[in-house]
């Protein structure tokens, strides 16, 4: 099952997926290969080994033309162009680019930068396509509440929007992003959550660890999947064998 995003859901029927809306009723017809979820009214959809975008009356608002589309954020989406050549840049929503493709890679806008690939670094630029944080780690996330993780190394720490480190790279794989305060991050193996001071909230205890939504957040604790609040006790005991976090909007 998918969840809602912005009123429609993905759902696939005989290999093929549309949209459908709260009532169960399709709003788009299962039609396309692969699909993402609708964000800022446009969900990128694949036809024919090319991706374009749709609006959620199913009709082109951008034709079939790109290597990979993301979702679009802040009226922007990174897309890879065809051909040997095969950079990524970004475009608007009627398919422009505004930012011309010569990154090796790139992902979508949060907080306002987007991060990119040049050569085997990444960095971050703003909408205009200047480069801001120029590309020096190994990998990376996108900014959530002003911090942005990154991969020094083996290890992963927070940057803020000006390129300092904020929170030293201390943390093994599995660094999340912040939501409501609080990241979660994983060390020698177990999950915990630390604030925006890099201060844990929450010591590491957990086989795996979701991010927090609504103050609850799923993790699994031998084998099963409950729920925990911010102080780290568990509200709702682990039973089963997966868990999502609540969502933020488009609650049924």
């Amino acid at each position: 099952a998918y969840d809602f995003s912005e009123g429609l859901a993905i759902v696939q029927v005989g290999g093929r997926r549309g949209f459908i809306d709260k009532s169960g009723t399709y709003r788009i017809r299962p039609q396309f290969g692969e699909v993402r979820d609708f964000k800022d009214g446009l969900a990128a959809v694949k036809v024919d080994g090319l991706w374009g975008y749709v609006g959620q009356n199913g009709s082109w608002v951008i034709e079939p033309g790109f290597e990979y589309a993301s979702d679009f954020s802040g009226s922007l989406a990174a897309v890879k162009v065809t051909g040997s050549a095969g950079k990524w840049g970004y475009i608007d929503k009627t398919g422009n680019f505004v930012i011309e493709p010569r990154f090796e890679a790139a992902n979508p806008f949060f907080d306002g930068l987007g991060e990119v690939q040049i050569g085997s670094k990444w960095g971050y630029v703003h909408a205009a396509g200047t480069v801001v944080i120029p590309p020096r780690f190994d990998m990376e996330g996108g900014f959530f509440e002003g911090l942005a993780m990154v991969k020094i190394g083996d290890k992963w720490g927070f940057i803020s929007k000006k390129g300092d480190i904020a929170i030293k790279a201390l943390f093994d794989n599995g660094v999340g992003g912040f939501n409501e305060g609080l990241s979660t991050v994983t060390v020698g193996g177990k999950g915990g959550y630390i604030d925006t001071a890099g201060r844990y909230v929450v010591a590491p205890r957990f086989e795996s660890a979701g991010y927090f939504a609504h103050g609850l957040a799923a993790v699994e604790i031998r084998g099963k999947w409950g729920y925990i609040d911010r102080t780290g006790k568990v509200v709702i005991e682990p039973r089963f064998d997966g868990a999502n976090a609540f969502p933020a909007d488009d609650s049924p």
